[in-house]
């Protein structure tokens, strides 16, 4: 990745990881746009900053987490909306199986600040 978005991207990746790494639902909450809507890895959509932090708040309390993006494509479709797709390794208590998905989030611009307003996970299998 290289460019200004590129850079948004990649901030806002660093970011989202870390409080991943604690599972802090406030931090990775934060990340997001108000108007949010985020499909994780259950079927259940989570709308707002409320919604996110339900979902991170509901996850297992792991006694470690990790997760590293890669493959990662941006496109800017406007000076204020950036494309993001890759794909997401998730690493979570030592000797479980890794989980890796594709990765699909819209970043906006909001406030002043890029906020993740749509966030979708979904299997590396073949569904069909």
């Amino acid at each position: 990745m290289s460019g200004a978005a590129d850079d948004i991207v990649r901030g806002i990746m660093t970011k989202w990881a870390a409080a991943f790494s604690r599972l802090d639902a406030d931090a990775l909450s934060s990340l997001y746009s108000r108007k949010a809507l985020f499909f994780g890895s259950n079927p259940r959509l989570y709308r707002g900053r409320e919604g996110v932090a339900a979902y991170f708040s509901a996850l297992p309390r792991w006694r470690s987490s990790a997760v590293q993006f890669t493959d990662v494509i941006t496109e800017q479709a406007s000076p204020d909306l950036i494309n993001v797709a890759g794909t997401a390794s998730f690493d979570v208590d030592d000797g479980a199986t890794k989980l890796s998905v594709k990765i699909t989030w819209v970043i906006v611009r909001e406030d002043g600040g890029w906020k993740i307003a749509s966030h979708h996970v979904s299997s590396k299998e073949p569904l069909i």
